[in-house]
Order: structure tokens, then sequence, then C-alpha cells
């Protein structure tokens, strides 16, 4: 989403890094062009004045005129203040002292409500709660359906009411219901509309008086910019809304919702949706969403993605095939699934330091979905030995797949070329432990 933002701040900062010291004028020059950066992605301009101001008074009092590491100085206080524009410290969900925690689910038709009550339960689950969905919306077509699918998919029971119950009647009886049965987290989804209406308001103060949950959270559709922005100030004037969820983050708006709706509602985003499956949903980190705004990747992100998808016993494996020249095609077809399962390959490669700066790298998930057509054309002992592939087998491969003999010989000689540089990287890693006691290597992260 703020690719184009990082773009035009990479190319400001690059431009002061190649200056040296730092004049007044320098800074007052790069400011002028972060000010219409942001402008440009749609952030709100009372935001952008302030921010800048907060950016200039803190460069003018570091000396960053007289220091060769000026350049480095200002990225320094600009990442400071966006992550302080973003809400500063991270907003945890406020879990209720006696359970069921309820947490309400509400904003407008078409924002990805309903699919995010989903991605919650499921990062819920992973915290270790058990979950409750609740089906309050009553009125759009497939909505209880919908509902309900996402909870078969994920092995968590809807609530669903009676024909002609009200939905404030429908969450109260849910909750009543997971406190019998120990579910200690219940998600309520409500209905939304097109617009705001008078209606569909009351029936939310209604459903939230019934069931005073311990979170109103406002579902925002990120591609909608600063409309998002005014109609979520009139939804906290009704129902204090406690946080935010911004969903299609992974999508080419500008992004100017993001950066202000923290500053102008008062209120903090907890989570933000990064793509269309159940396990793209992630909470929010101002320091962190900042660092990949500026382009300076996001390691802790990166490092929980890998926890929660690679098996520590299969990652140690794994260093010890590459280490002692056993990795093979089948393990190579191992590791790029579970790396695919860590979400769209351009994000993961956005979390790396210096991955950002590569802006004309473009990553072709169609030619990763390729090379996998060619391993699984191959039998299994053909993956534990390329070396036996002679023309034929790879002429059969080539037809299996769909692809030309010289593609899969190009893939070979990439492979082969990939195991020699790990191998001499490793070795060069032994080397230095051998000569520093105490290092160690790092297995997994």
């Amino acid at each position: 989403m703020f690719e184009s933002l990082t773009d035009k701040l990479q190319t400001v900062f690059d431009r002061l890094r190649g200056r040296g010291r730092l004049t007044e004028s320098d800074v007052n020059e790069a400011l002028r062009e972060v000010r219409l950066a942001l402008l440009e992605a749609d952030v709100n301009f009372r935001v952008v004045k302030d921010f800048v101001q907060r950016v200039r008074e803190k460069a003018v009092g570091q000396d960053v005129f007289e220091s060769l590491s000026g350049a480095q100085t200002v990225v320094r206080i600009v990442h400071s203040e966006l992550t302080e524009l973003l809400g500063g410290a991270d907003a945890r969900v406020n879990f209720a002292h006696r359970p069921p925690t309820v947490i309400m689910l509400c904003g407008l038709q078409g924002s990805g409500k309903t699919t995010t009550c989903g991605k919650l339960a499921n990062w819920m689950r992973r915290q270790g709660r058990h979950t409750l969905l609740v089906a309050c919306d009553v009125y759009r077509p497939a909505a209880i359906r919908q509902l309900e699918v996402l909870g078969e998919q994920l092995k968590t029971p809807v609530f669903v009411g009676q024909d002609g119950m009200p939905p404030p009647e429908i969450a109260a009886s849910a909750v009543a219901h997971a406190a019998r049965n120990g579910q200690d987290v219940v998600i309520v989804d409500t209905a939304g509309r097109l617009h705001i209406d008078e209606a569909m308001m009351m029936e939310l103060e209604e459903i939230r008086r019934r069931v005073e949950p311990s979170e109103t959270l406002l579902i925002v559709d990120a591609m909608t910019g600063q409309d998002s922005v005014a109609f979520a100030t009139q939804f906290h004037q009704r129902l204090q809304v406690s946080g935010f969820i911004l969903t299609k983050m992974d999508g080419d708006a500008r992004g100017g919702a993001a950066l202000s709706i923290r500053t102008v509602v008062g209120v903090p985003i907890k989570f933000v949706g990064m793509g269309e499956k159940l396990d793209n949903l992630e909470a929010f980190h101002p320091d962190r969403m900042a660092s990949r705004i500026l382009g300076m990747g996001d390691v802790m992100s990166l490092i929980e993605k890998a926890e929660e998808t690679f098996d520590q016993k299969q990652a140690i494996e794994m260093e010890r095939k590459l280490r002692e020249s056993r990795y093979d095609l089948n393990d190579f077809l191992e590791h790029l699934q579970q790396v695919r399962k860590m979400g769209p390959l351009e994000q993961v490669l956005g979390m790396i330091p210096g991955m950002g700066s590569l802006r004309n790298v473009q990553v072709d998930e169609r030619q990763v979905a390729r090379q996998e057509a060619i391993i699984r054309s191959m039998t299994p002992d053909e993956r534990a030995d390329p070396t036996m592939l002679n023309g034929n087998r790879k002429r059969r491969i080539a037809a299996g797949c769909g692809q030309s003999v010289q593609d899969v010989n190009r893939f070979l000689g990439q492979f082969e070329t990939m195991r020699q540089m790990v191998r001499q990287m490793m070795g060069a890693q032994t080397r230095g432990r051998k000569r520093r006691p105490g290092f160690k290597m790092p297995l997994h992260h």
C-alpha cells in the first residue's frame, strides 16, 4: 500500500545522504518534499502540517547541520515522529478480567467485516483462546451462512439466533451461551450499511448496551482514503470505538487513512489485514509500520512469521543438510512451500532491511510456481539426485510441467549455483566461529 510513498521518501533521503554536512536549506527542501509526498498519499492536511513542523523543530534542535551523519539523524527523527503519528506504543487487546471477553465488530458494508471476524477468531486461536462467533447481521443475504462457513474452516462454533430474534437479543444470548460453555472470547459480527443511518447506529448502540463489550472495533477499508476518516469520526461519536482494524492494507491505494486516522479520531489501530487468507491479520505495531514505510524493513515481523511457519526441528535439519551438501530438490520444494505460507513474496522481501530500496526488483510469483511445477514433474529419486537427469528425463519433465527443456536446464543451473553459494557462506561462518570463541551460529532466524 505504501509503495509510492516509500519510493518518494527514499528518494528524498538518498539525496540528503549524498550531501555530507547539511545546511538549513537542505533540511527545509527535504521537508517540503516529505510534505508533498504525504499529501499525495492522501494524509490529512492538518496531520501533515503538524508532522512536518515537529520534525523541523527536532532537526534544528539536534545540530544536524554540524554532523557528518546529519542525514541519518533526519531519518531517525522522521521515523520517530512517524511512529508517534501511528500511535506510538502498541495497542493491545483489552481482555476482560472475568471471561468471556466480548469484542464487537462494526463498520460499513463492504469493508470486509465478516471475513475479519474469521481472521480475528483465527488470531485468538493462535493466542490459545476459545472463541464463539456471533451472527448478528440478519439483513445482508447469506451473511449468516458466510460466518458459518468461516466457523467450519476454523473449527470455531457460530451462534445463530432464532428466526425473528433482534440482533441485540442474539448478542446477549450468545454471551450467556459462551459463559456456560467455557468460551473465553465472543466476537460479534454486526450488520453494516452502505452509509451511516440512524437505524443502524441505534441498533449498534443497543447491542453495545446489552453486552458491554471490552472492545468495540471499527473495521476501516484502507482503500477508501479520507472518507474512512470522516465516517470513523461519526462512529466514534456514537459508539466510543476502542480501536480500528484496517483492512485491504495489501492494496494499491495511497494509504493516507492509516496515517491520519489515529491522530484525527484519537483511537489506536489494533490490527491490520494484509491479504485475503484467514491468517492474514496482524497485530499493529506503529514502530514496525514506520520502518516499512521508510523502506527500513521489519525484522521482528519477519521472525514472527518464520517462527509461526517453520518447525524448529525441520529448520535445524535443513541447516545440517546445507552444511553437509545433502540439500536436494525434495528439501528445496518443502522450503519453497513453507516460505510461500508466510505470505506474498513481495511482502516477505519488504520486511528484509535494505530490500525496500530495491525499487526496480519485481517478484514474479508465477516464476516460483513454474519452479515448483518443474520439481513436481520429477520422481523422488530425480529430486534427490539431479545428476541422473539425462536428455530423455529432462524432455519428460518439460512435457509434464508444460515448459521447455531449456527452462528445466536453467532452473537446475540456478539451483546448483544457489547450493554452492550457501555452502561457501556456511563455510565462512564456520571458519569465523572457530576464530571467535563463544560465537554461535543462529540456527533458525
